[in-house]
């Protein structure tokens, strides 16, 4: 009797084992959501730099993108998407600025027309503000500070649903809002400004995703995407 619960637990052990994936791999579970994965830690050639040129080789790092010096300061999917779950796990370097950019309409000014999460080395800040990691910059700031500290990795989910958009940051929900509420060009809906041109509800719902390059080295690794109807 011991020696078959033993062997039981083994037999779990091992399916929960199977179940998670490698780095920059598909577990089951994911295959089967329909997830799809656009880095396999070693071929970049899903991604551009501006200009529609190949991310250099050297900007994958053992297993990992660094948009670091990558030329033109972001690195881009070659797709486009709408709605979607965007997954990917994030280093920085200590002092490190970058971020995850999302339905990017046009490449030459992202800003103007894309939506960033912010990537920012600000582990322990207790009140983290519109610029601070996991923040829709510039527009809504993370309502707590799950972030781990530079140098160890941190697992980021970005969910976009039509007019809705989520973050989790190492598995805390931290933004949600509703993009049709800001119709304002410079303003949130909780009457600060922004540096948009135009109300956010009117960016594009379509685009590409972006790993920005802000003049510190961040790593970038397990970047998967479901796409949502």
């Amino acid at each position: 009797m011991r020696l078959a619960r033993c062997l039981a637990a083994l037999s779990l052990a091992s399916a929960a084992a199977a179940a998670v994936a490698a780095d920059n791999e598909l577990s089951s579970a994911e295959k089967q959501q329909g997830y799809l994965l656009l880095f396999d830690g070693k071929d970049a050639s899903g991604w551009f730099v501006k200009g529609n040129k190949p991310l250099p080789t050297t900007n994958v790092e053992d297993g990992a993108i660094n948009p670091y010096k990558c030329g033109g300061g972001m690195v881009y999917t070659k797709e486009r998407f709408a709605n979607f779950v965007l997954s990917c796990d994030f280093k920085v370097s200590p002092g490190c600025n970058s971020g995850v950019f999302f339905r990017v309409g046009d490449p030459k000014n992202e800003v103007q027309t894309g939506f960033e999460i912010q990537v920012f080395d600000s582990a322990g800040k207790a009140t983290p503000g519109k610029h601070d990691c996991g923040a829709l910059y510039d527009v809504l700031a993370p309502s707590k500070n799950p972030m781990k500290p530079a140098g160890q990795w941190n697992h980021m989910e970005i969910t976009a649903d039509k007019a809705m958009v989520k973050v989790a940051l190492n598995g805390e929900p931290i933004v949600e809002t509703d993009l049709d509420k800001y119709t304002e060009p410079g303003k949130n809906i909780d009457g600060s400004k922004n540096k948009f041109e135009k109300a956010l509800k009117d960016f594009p719902r379509e685009g590409h995703i972006g790993l920005q390059d802000h003049g510190k080295p961040v790593w970038y690794k397990n970047v998967k995407l479901r796409v949502l109807k």
